[in-house]
C-alpha cells in the first residue's frame, strides 16, 4: 500500500520540535511497520491562531496551487493508493487531500481529527465546515481520545470512527534502574505562554506545599518563557531543582528511567506523549484529571487524576506516593505493562494495518 501522508499543522520535517510532530513521525513509523510505503505529499502550513479573512483567503490560494502540483505529479507517476491526513482541526483544516481524492478516485483517511462546536463562528467555522466535510469523507477517522471521538459523532453522525490509543516507541524504555534513595520527580515540558505555562505555576504551587518531604525534581524543556518558569519555583530550596533544559529523546529516556513519579497538570492536554514516555519507564503519573489524560493515564492504576484547578489535590496525591512505596511500586508495573501493551508502536501498527486494509478496494 502506497500512502501520501499530509499533517496541515505542522509537517513531520518542521525543524521546531512538538507533540504533533513527534505523533506525525510516530504514525509514519506505524504505517511503515504494518507494510505500507509512505510519502510526504506536502509539507504546505495551514494554520490560523486567530480568525483572519484574509489569512484563510491566502492559505486557499495556496492550496489551489498545491493540489496542482500534487495533481500533476501523480498524473506523470503513480497514484498512491489513499491519503492519510493526521490532525485537521478548526485552526488547521485539510484543504488539499479531499479535492486529490475525489480527482483520483482514493480513499481518505483521518486521524485525530477533532470538532469544536464552540468555535462555529466566522472564518472558523468554515475551516470547521472544511473539517466536517473531510470526515464525512473518510473511509475511517482514527480517534485519539474519547473526547474527540465523541465530538465528532455529536457533530457529524455519518462519520467512520475507530479507537486509536495514543502510542510511543516503547524501545528506550526497556531497562529501568533507579538507585536514589530520595524521590526523584520528573517534568518534560516545553517553556511557553498559556496552558504550559499555568501548568508549571500550578506545579510550583503545589511543590511549594511539599517541603516537608524528601525529594529531588528534575525537569526538561526549555522555550520562550524560560525566565518566567523559573521565576515561579524560586521558593524552593535551590538544591531540589535540577533545570535540565532542551535534551535529545535518548537522554530524555535516561532521566526519566532514573525518577519516580512523573508530576505534570497537564492543562488542556490532548492527552500527552510524555505521560505515555513516563510510563513507560516505571514512572507512576500525577496529573489533572482533565482534556485527553484519562485516556493515556488510568486513575488509581497507573496513577494519580485530581480535580481540574485544585492545587491542595494535587500536592496530596504527590505526598501519597512519596510517602507510600508500595502503592508506587504497584502503579509503576502498572503504567509499564499498559504502555506496553496497549500505548506502543507495534499496537498501533497491528491495528492500523487492519483497518486500512478494509479502506483499499
Amino acid at each position: 500500500m502506497r500512502i501520501a501522508f499530509y499533517a496541515p499543522l505542522k509537517s513531520p520535517e518542521h525543524p521546531t520540535p512538538s507533540g504533533d510532530r513527534q505523533m506525525a513521525r510516530l504514525l509514519i513509523r506505524a504505517l511503515t511497520a504494518g507494510g505500507a510505503t509512505v510519502e510526504v505529499a506536502s509539507h504546505l502550513r495551514v494554520y490560523l491562531p486567530a480568525p483572519s479573512q484574509s489569512q484563510w483567503e491566502d492559505f486557499n490560494r495556496q492550496a489551489e496551487l498545491e493540489v496542482a502540483r500534487i495533481a500533476e505529479a501523480w498524473t506523470s507517476g503513480r497514484v498512491p493508493d489513499l491519503w492519510f491526513c493526521y490532525h485537521p482541526y478548526y485552526k488547521s483544516p485539510d484543504l488539499l487531500g479531499p479535492a486529490l481524492v475525489r480527482r483520483f478516485g482514493i480513499p481518505y483517511v483521518t486521524a485525530e481529527a477533532s470538532y469544536a462546536q464552540r468555535r462555529n463562528d466566522g472564518i472558523w467555522r468554515e475551516c470547521q465546515d472544511r473539517v466536517a466535510s473531510s470526515v464525512s469523507l473518510a473511509a475511517t477517522n482514527f480517534c485519539f481520545t474519547r473526547r474527540d471521538r465523541d465530538g465528532l459523532a455529536a457533530a457529524i453522525p455519518s462519520a467512520k470512527l475507530r479507537m486509536l490509543p495514543p502510542f510511543i516507541d516503547c524501545s528506550p524504555f526497556g531497562n529501568v534502574a533507579s538507585t536514589e534513595t530520595s524521590i526523584r520527580l520528573v517534568t518534560v515540558a516545553m517553556m511557553r505562554r498559556g496552558d504550559k505555562f499555568d501548568s508549571y505555576r500550578m506545579l510550583a504551587q503545589a511543590l511549594g506545599l511539599l517541603t516537608d518531604l524528601d525529594w529531588r525534581w528534575s525537569v526538561v524543556g526549555d522555550g520562550e518563557m524560560r525566565d518566567d518558569v523559573q521565576g515561579l519555583f524560586t521558593q524552593l530550596p535551590p538544591h531540589r531543582v535540577e533545570w535540565l533544559g532542551a535534551l535529545p529523546p535518548a537522554d530524555v529516556a535516561g532521566i526519566l528511567t532514573r525518577g519516580g513519579i512523573y508530576v505534570w497538570p497537564g492543562y488542556a492536554e490532548a492527552y500527552g506523549l510524555a505521560y505515555l514516555e513516563a510510563q513507560a519507564a516505571g514512572l507512576p503519573v500525577v496529573a489533572q484529571a482533565a482534556a485527553g489524560v484519562p485516556d493515556v493515564v488510568r486513575d488509581k492504576e497507573t496513577g494519580l487524576l485530581t480535580r481540574p484547578g485544585d492545587v491542595e489535590g494535587f500536592a496530596a496525591a504527590i505526598r501519597s506516593l512519596i510517602e507510600n512505596p508500595e502503592l508506587r511500586s504497584r502503579m509503576a508495573g502498572a503504567a509499564r505493562r499498559t504502555v506496553f501493551e496497549s500505548h506502543s508502536l507495534t499496537a498501533a501498527a497491528s491495528i492500523l494495518r487492519s483497518s486500512l486494509a478494509e479502506s483499499v478496494p
